[in-house]
């Protein structure tokens, strides 16, 4: 029943706007957020001071594991809720 979700759920996510995106975060693991440097300290840049890439990369990351999420049943869900990006929840389902 696994194969079947999981056709279901990669042709749902490309028929999203940023459909490749969605998938590639699935595929690739989550966008590893640039750092910046500011008086010494060194931290990730915030939302708004990445490019606009990088801000659709960052969101079709919330959307793949959102969209993975919703396609689960209950008990399901609960086994894997916990897991932080898509792609853990992808290869752990």
């Amino acid at each position: 029943m696994y194969d079947s979700w999981k056709s279901r759920m990669e042709l749902y996510m490309m028929n999203k706007h940023h459909g490749r995106m969605i998938l590639e975060s699935i595929e690739n693991g989550p966008l590893i957020w640039p750092l910046i440097e500011e008086n010494r300290v060194t931290q990730p840049k915030k939302y708004f001071e990445l490019s606009a890439t990088k801000a659709i990369q960052a969101d079709c990351d919330i959307k793949a594991k959102n969209i993975i999420l919703q396609g689960l049943p209950p008990r399901v869900y609960a086994l894997v809720s916990n897991h932080k990006v898509a792609k853990e929840l992808w290869e752990r389902i």
